[in-house]
């Protein structure tokens, strides 16, 4: 995976990001399939402000996921978080 440089990262949109918290902070990168799988890595690593945060990043996580044909196993964090019940 190729470094996102300070320049690179300021210049994706909030929808290129999983989780954006609640300073406007953004986290997770899923502009392209190596971040993608980089945010799959570190989707357990990551602290969400609230349980519905957590859900919506893991969707956007699947979502892209699905975009780049990468499959995720069910057994996987962000699967199972996506898929949580309220």
């Amino acid at each position: 995976m190729s470094e996102l440089s300070n320049q690179k990262r300021d210049e994706l949109k909030r929808s290129d990001f999983a989780y954006v918290d609640q300073q406007g902070e953004r986290h997770l990168p899923i502009h392209d399939e190596a971040h993608v799988r980089n945010a799959v890595a570190r989707f357990s690593q990551t602290q969400f402000g609230s349980k519905e945060a957590k859900q919506h990043a893991a969707r956007q996580i699947v979502s892209a996921a699905k975009h780049y044909g990468i499959d995720l196993s069910d057994d996987d964090a962000v699967v199972h978080a996506a898929h949580a019940h309220d």
